[in-house]
C-alpha cells in the first residue's frame, strides 16, 4: 500500500522568538528525502514470537570479550574511512583560526590512527530526553537544513562512529535506526495520527487511528496481548514480563510501519544497506543487569550493551558477547548444542528498547485505571505479577540466558537459567558512555548530551535538571579495580561543585590534559539539558505531549548543543572542532592551534573543586521563550500513580 504523508513546516506549529535560535526546517515538501522512509526487512520468523530458523553454517557462540568482534572490526574498516569527508568539510567549516584543518586531515588521511574517532552519548529521561535528546541530534546532522551555515555543528553525526542510547535516549537511538536512519527533521515534518513521535496520546491510551496505525482503543490494547502471548505460547518455554508489553507499546509510537512493526528486530540494521556498508555510526543501547529483587550501584552492577550483531559486556564479570540474532537459543557453557536449534526473533527491537527503559514498565502497570481495557490484558498483566512477584516489575526477562554456565566464577548469572536486564539509569550510569570508553574502541572524544533529572524532591531547586550525576557514578565506577577492566575515565567533580561551577548549566571539557589520565580516556564534552528557549525540564514521567510541546523540546535541545546557534559564545563551533581534534593532536604532536588554547581553557575543567552546599538553583532562559500549550494535564492522575510506583523503588533521577 502506498502510504501518503503530510508535510508540514516546523515554524507552522510553533511560534519562535528569534531567527537566530531557530532550528532550521524544510519549507517545501519537494526538498526531503522521501526514501528515508523506506522500510527494512521484519527478519522474525513468526511475527513477534520468536521461532525455529536454519543455522548458519558456522554455529552460532558465545565469544570471550577480549576485543572486538570480527564484524564490527570488518564494518570499522568501512566505517571510518566514511567518516574523513564529513569530518573534513565540518572542521574546515568550523573555522579553527591559523590551522588548515582541511591539510591536517589530508596528510593523515592514509593512518586512521591519527584521524578522531568520535562518538555521542544521549542520556535517558524519558520523553525529555528523547526530544531534548533528539533536538541535539538534529543539530548534529548535517542533513537538517541550515545546519552546516555559520554557527552549526552539522556534520558530526556523519563523521561520528558511534552513537549510544539508554533509556529515554534508547528511544532516540532505536528509532532512528529502526526507521532506516531517518532524521529528526523529517520526524517533525510529519505530522499525521500514527506517524512517528506522535506523542499527544498516552502510550496507555494507544496511538490516535490515522496514518499508518488503523486500531481502535480497545484493538490497540488486545494487540498487546495478542503480541505478547504469542512469545509466551510459542513452544520454547519463553517467559513474558512486564517489558514485553511496554516494549510493545513503544513500538506504536517510535517504529513507523503498522502495528509497531512486531517483526522488526534489533539485528536487522546489520543488514541496513547504509549500515552494512559503513556510511552510518554504529548505534549501541545500554542496560544493566540485575537480579530480581536485587538493589544495583554503579560499582557492581554488569553494563549491557546491545549492537547490531551482539549483546553482552566487556565487564569482568560477564566478559562476553552473544550473537543478537539467536539469543533465543539454548546455550550452555558459551556453545550451542548440536542437540538443539537456532532462534531468531528474540531480539524484537521494541523489547530491546523497553529493555533498556523498564524503569517505565510502571507505567503498564496503571491500565487497570484506564477505561476500555479489556479484562484479557488486565489478567495477563496480573499473571505477569504472579509469577515473577512484586519485586520483578522492573526486569526484562531473557530466558533461555545466552550466557549460561559461561564464565562459572564470575558470572552472576551463570546458575541461572534466566537472565535479568533492568533500565540502564538504576546504577546511576544514566549517560551510556561503559561501551564508549571501552580502549579497544579507541574512542577519541564523546559528546555526551545528558538529559538526566538529578534535581528532584526533596531538593530546593528546580526540579529535574541535571548535576553531573551520571558522569560522577561512571567516573567512580573506573576507580574501583574489580569492575573497570582497564577503562580509564576523566576525573570528574563532585555535584555540588558542578552546581556551584556553573557546569550543570553550559557545556564542559573533562580530560583535557590526557598526560593526567591513568589510561586512554576519552575527552568528554559535557552537554547538559538548559533551558535556553523552553523550561525543558519536563518530568521524566510524563507521557503524553502535543506536537507543539514536542516541537519546543527539540529546539531547546537543538540550541543545548550550539549554545544558540553560536548565541550564547561564538566561538563555540571553533571549540567543538578544538575537542574533536584534542587527541588527534597529542597523537600526530602537532602544534594546537592558539583559538584552541583559548577553548580548552574557556571550557575545561580546570580542576577546581566548590563542594560546600550550593544555593537553590533556578536556572534563567537563556534566549527568548517560545510559549506552548503544554499536554500534560489530562494524564496527571496516571503520572500520580506511576510516580508513586516508581519512586518506591528508589529510581526518579533517570
Amino acid at each position: 500500500m502506498r502510504l501518503v504523508y503530510q508535510y508540514l513546516t516546523f515554524s507552522a506549529l510553533v511560534c519562535l522568538g528569534t531567527s537566530s535560535t531557530v532550528l532550521p526546517l524544510v519549507e517545501d515538501i519537494s526538498s526531503v528525502n522521501l526514501e528515508s522512509w523506506k522500510r527494512a526487512t521484519a527478519q522474525a520468523p513468526k511475527g513477534y514470537a520468536p521461532g525455529s530458523v536454519d543455522c548458519p553454517s558456522t554455529r552460532p557462540s558465545i565469544r570471550v570479550a577480549n576485543g572486538l568482534s570480527d564484524q564490527e572490526k570488518s564494518w570499522l574498516e568501512k566505517r571510518r574511512g566514511n567518516t574523513i569527508a564529513p569530518m573534513r568539510e565540518l572542521l574546515t567549516r568550523l573555522n579553527i583560526t591559523g590551522f588548515d584543518a582541511g591539510k591536517y586531515i589530508d596528510e593523515h588521511r592514509d593512518n586512521m590512527t591519527t584521524i578522531p574517532n568520535i562518538a555521542i552519548a544521549f542520556s535517558g529521561g524519558g520523553y525529555r530526553a528523547m526530544t531534548n535528546g533528539g533536538g541535539g541530534l538534529a543539530a548534529f546532522d548535517s542533513r537538517t537544513p541550515n545546519s552546516t551555515n555559520t554557527g552549526q555543528i552539522g556534520g558530526l553525526l556523519q563523521s561520528a562512529t558511534y552513537i549510544a542510547g539508554l533509556s529515554g535516549g534508547g528511544w532516540l537511538v532505536g528509532s532512528v535506526y529502526s526507521n532506516n536512519f531517518t532524521s529528526v527533521q523529517s520526524i517533525v515534518n510529519q505530522n499525521n495520527h500514527g506517524d512517528l513521535w506522535q506523542l499527544g496520546n498516552s502510550i496507555l491510551e494507544g496511538p490516535a487511528t490515522g496514518g499508518i496505525q488503523l486500531l481502535s482503543t480497545a484493538e490497540y490494547y488486545n494487540n498487546l496481548y495478542k503480541t505478547v502471548i504469542s512469545k509466551q505460547d510459542a513452544g520454547f518455554n519463553f517467559n513474558v514480563s512486564l517489558t514485553d508489553y511496554w516494549g510493545r507499546a513503544l513500538s506504536f509510537q517510535l517504529v513507523n510501519v503498522s502495528e509497531g512493526g512486531p517483526g522488526y528486530t534489533f539485528s536487522s540494521i546489520q543488514d541496513d544497506n547504509d549500515f552494512k556498508n559503513g556510511n552510518v555510526p554504529m548505534p549501541i543501547l545500554v542496560a544493566d543487569e540485575r537480579a530480581p529483587g536485587e538493589v544495583i550501584v554503579s560499582l557492581n552492577t554488569t553494563v549491557f550493551e546491545f549492537n547490531p550483531w551482539e549483546m553482552g559486556s566487556f565487564d569482568p564479570t560477564l566478559y562476553g558477547f552473544a550473537p543478537l540474532k539467536y539469543i533465543g537459543s539454548n546455550f550452555t557453557r558459551g556453545q550451542l548444542p548440536n542437540n538443539q536449534g537456532c532462534i531468531s526473533g528474540f531480539d524484537n527491537v521494541g523489547f530491546i528498547m523497553g529493555t533498556s527503559s523498564s524503569l517505565f514498565n510502571q507505567a503498564i502497570l496503571q491500565l487497570d485505571s484506564f477505561s476500555g481495557v479489556p479484562d484479557l490484558v488486565k489478567n495477563a498483566l496480573k499473571g505477569v505479577l504472579d509469577g515473577l512477584g512484586a519485586d520483578s516489575n522492573d526486569i526484562a526477562d531473557y530466558t533461555p540466558n545466552p550466557f549460561y554456565h559461561f564464565h562459572n566464577s564470575t558470572n552472576p548469572s551463570a546458575q541461572a537459567e534466566r537472565l535479568t536486564l533492568v533500565d540502564g539509569g538504576e546504577d546511576l550510569q544514566n549517560l551510556p558512555l561503559n561501551p564508549l570508553i571501552q580502549p579497544v574502541r579507541n574512542v577519541d572524544v564523546i559528546f555526551a548530551v545528558d538529559s538526566s533529572a538529578d534535581t528532584v524532591p526533596p531538593t530546593e531547586s528546580a526540579q529535574n535538571w541535571p548535576n553531573g550525576t551520571a558522569l560522577v557514578a561512571t567516573y567512580e565506577r573506573s576507580t574501583n579495580a574489580s569492575m573497570q577492566n582497564g577503562t580509564a575515565f576523566p576525573s570528574i567533580p563532585d555535584q555540588n561543585t558542578f552546581v556551584n561551577l556553573g557546569l550543570n548549566n553550559r557545556p564542559t571539557f573533562f580530560g583535557c590534559n590526557a598526560s593526567n589520565l591513568t589510561g586512554p580516556a576519552p575527552l568528554i564534552v559535557y552537554l547538559p539539558n538548559s533551558p535556553y528557549v523552553y523550561n525543558s525540564n519536563t518530568s521524566t514521567l510524563q507521557m503524553d505531549y502535543n506536537n507543539t510541546e514536542r516541537n519546543a523540546m527539540i529546539q531547546n535541545g537543538y540550541n543545548v548543543v550550539t549554545q544558540g546557534n553560536g548565541t550564547r559564545d561564538a566561538q563555540w563551533p571553533t571549540c567543538v572542532g578544538c575537542a574533536i581534534l584534542s587527541r588527534s593532536f597529542n597523537r600526530t604532536g602537532a602544534t594546537v592551534p592558539d583559538v584552541c588554547q583559548q577553548c580548552f581553557k574557556k571550557y575545561c575543567w580546570d580542576g577546581t573543586v566548590n563542594s560546600t552546599k550550593p544555593a537553590p538553583y533556578f536556572p534563567q532562559m537563556i534566549l527568548k521563550e517560545i510559549k506552548v500549550k503544554s499536554g500534560v494535564d489530562r494524564f496527571a492522575p496516571s503520572f500520580l500513580g506511576i510516580a508513586l510506583a516508581i519512586a518506591a523503588s528508589g529510581f526518579l533521577m533517570i
